[in-house]
């Protein structure tokens, strides 16, 4: 297996995906010649041509909206947001059309989009939002969020594969960061939740790029945490959640995106609903403030859930 990075496993997902399957397309801004804002689709219209890589303008509306159509005259359209806080413009046609789609004809609709999520970067309030709850609560979505690039490969695969329209966060903190072992060739990873470290005396359950902050917190304490990777928001690996908790009886919940009705209040209700009799601690949370992320690099880093923030957590958790 290569060697690839976050980003190079996305791009490496698409790239295997429209070669597998001549109905997949792409549409953005800037994806054709450009290659992308982040250069996730570069060199993807030299291979497979303006038909199938298509720039648009900025319009997002118009893309969500004209993708919905394509993905129901059969085709499986892959969009891409320059950044994830854009999908705001194309919210309408992607809750309202595409995620009911179904319900109101029974038409399928697969579509993917793809959302450059998260902060880190100093990129600013525009530019580094975590919009994963808006989705979580519309039903007829799905919604991933992949943390290693093996997995960001593979889950981008089953997202164009899958007949339901999936919203699929790529953090952008990791694009280039994060590097591992990536198969060669064409997979589908299904995102069911994934155990990336166990343990026994309390657990972190995170998704996206806090799974590597949860492993760097997890390592500097003397006792054994487990870290549960939970891949996919909707649906959400319940079982493998309680599981855990019956494991550690100790959790914290860990999520980058503003605190309130973030993806982590819906895995703490969840525990308190069906796993409170396993529990030896209250569920403690950690999110970032309800604040829009900062362009200050000290600013942001105050708001934003640091290793040395989750270390504390976890430690006041195991004295509980």
């Amino acid at each position: 297996m290569a060697q690839r990075t976050y980003l190079q496993a996305i791009s490496d997902g698409l790239r295997e995906e429209m070669r597998r399957d001549e109905r997949v397309f792409v549409m953005g801004e800037d994806v054709g010649a450009f290659g992308g804002a982040f250069k996730v689709t570069d060199g993807l219209l030299e291979e497979f041509g303006a038909e199938r890589v298509r720039d648009t303008p900025i319009a997002e509306a118009g893309i969500i909206g004209t993708a919905v159509g394509a993905a129901i005259a059969g085709l499986r359209p892959v969009c891409e947001m320059q950044f994830a806080d854009f999908i705001a413009c194309g919210f309408d046609q992607l809750v309202n059309v595409a995620a009911k789609m179904h319900y109101r004809l029974g038409l399928a609709v697969p579509l993917t989009v793809r959302l450059p999520s998260g902060g880190g970067f100093s990129g600013g309030p525009f530019h580094s939002q975590n919009p994963e709850a808006w989705f979580m609560h519309a039903p007829g979505l799905k919604v991933l969020a992949p943390s290693t690039p093996q997995d960001a490969k593979g889950m981008l695969a089953a997202a164009i594969r899958d007949p339901n329209p999936v919203v699929f966060l790529e953090h952008k903190h990791l694009y280039r960061r994060v590097r591992d072992e990536v198969p060669d060739g064409a997979y589908a990873t299904q995102p069911r939740a994934r155990l990336a470290r166990e343990g026994t005396d309390a657990t972190v359950i995170a998704y996206g790029a806090m799974v590597h902050a949860a492993l760097e917190a997890a390592g500097g304490i003397d006792a054994s945490v487990e870290v549960l990777d939970l891949r996919s928001l909707v649906p959400l690996d319940e079982e493998a959640i309680l599981a855990s908790v019956r494991r550690t009886s100790k959790v914290l919940v860990l999520d980058e995106a503003n605190r309130t009705c973030a993806a982590g209040a819906q895995v703490a209700s969840l525990i308190a609903d069906r796993g409170f009799e396993d529990l030896d601690a209250p569920v403690r949370r950690l999110a970032t403030p309800d604040v829009p992320i900062p362009f200050s690099p000290p600013l942001e880093q105050a708001v934003l859930p640091s290793v040395d923030a989750i270390g504390e957590a976890i430690r006041e958790l195991l004295a509980y």
